[in-house]
């Protein structure tokens, strides 16, 4: 069994080995891009440790009563803390709060366990804080960070972790998951596949989330459109982009999505063999590679992604979108 997982078969068999020898680490850290899975995995740690009636040694049941809890991330023994937002800031006092929680002994469970999820969020005192904890850590906790790379945390805090890296899933294992385990028509399973890059965390967020796909169309729509557009367009849209009230939370959703237009581009103009990821767009995407080629496709990309660079150095957003306006081809 692969608990219950499309791909991370090694991360599984390593982990299941640790319980099985009975040497389970008290600080793992799961790596990887957003949607592939890492709080999934995490969850499923906590089962497999905290099952009453476990098939086997580190397979969970997955019916008792702990791991539904544990499912439902509301068991008393497990704590779960994030960012109140992408992109937020995971702050000292929500540390404390966690620490002073991992103290207590175990309340049902054969272990308390402490989730921090996305991280590389975390401020500078929250880091340093987790160390002390990550130093000395109580007996019968197991703590589990997630973060997008490990590089984005401190090397004190990445050293004192086992770190398992999560890859994606290739197109065909994630098109053939998604039907089998929830029932997704094939066509609708092989695009969410392509758009997802084999994450399935991240497929079944759209497959569940309607809305988010339409968003993808709308953004899509709207690049389309600029690329064809003048410069006073191309402004007024950096204006209405940037004057949003969630401007950071919007512009960290967009420009991936345009992104990863752009690297099919360069994809289909270099005649990779790589699928491309929006399957659906595929007419625009050999439209603007014959008209635009490897250089143009490469320009795209190095100008969205020092976009998304400044941005996460707090430049000021409508200036780096009026930049980003006018370093973007024009068709």
């Amino acid at each position: 069994m692969n608990w219950n997982l499309i791909g991370h078969e090694p991360a599984v068999r390593l982990l299941k080995e640790h319980i099985k020898q009975g040497n389970l680490r008290q600080a793992y850290l799961l790596t990887g891009p957003q949607g592939i899975g890492k709080r999934t995995l995490a969850l499923r740690i906590v089962q497999a440790v905290n099952c009453q009636q476990p098939a086997g040694d580190g397979e969970p049941c997955y019916q008792c009563r702990s791991c539904q809890q544990i499912e439902r991330m509301q068991h008393p023994d497990l704590s779960i803390i994030q960012a109140e937002q992408v992109a937020g800031s995971l702050k000292v006092d929500q540390i404390r709060d966690l620490q002073r929680s991992l103290s207590l002994a175990p309340y049902e469970a054969n272990y308390r366990a402490g989730i921090l999820l996305r991280f590389e969020e975390a401020s500078a005192g929250a880091a340093n804080a987790l160390l002390k904890t990550l130093e000395e850590p109580p007996a019968r906790v197991i703590l589990i960070l997630t973060a997008e790379n490990s590089e984005l945390l401190l090397p004190t805090i990445v050293s004192r972790c086992e770190v398992i890296r999560l890859r994606p899933a290739s197109i065909e294992q994630a098109a053939q998951g998604l039907q089998q385990h929830w029932g997704i028509a094939p066509e609708q399973a092989q695009l969410l596949a392509h758009i997802s890059g084999g994450r399935v965390g991240y497929a079944l967020q759209l497959y569940q989330s309607p809305e988010q796909m339409e968003q993808r169309q709308i953004w899509l729509d709207d690049l389309h459109r600029l690329l064809t557009a003048g410069r006073v367009e191309r402004f007024a849209y950096a204006s209405r982009l940037s004057s949003d009230k969630n401007y950071k939370e919007t512009l960290q959703a967009v420009l991936p999505v345009w992104i990863s237009l752009w690297r099919d581009v360069l994809l289909v103009a270099a005649g990779a063999s790589t699928p491309v990821t929006n399957l659906d767009r595929r007419d625009e995407i050999e439209a603007a590679a014959g008209r635009l080629g490897i250089e143009g496709a490469r320009c795209a990309i190095q100008a969205l992604e020092r976009t998304l660079h400044l941005l996460s150095r707090n430049v000021n957003a409508r200036l780096s979108l009026e930049v980003l306006m006018l370093d973007l081809p024009v068709l």
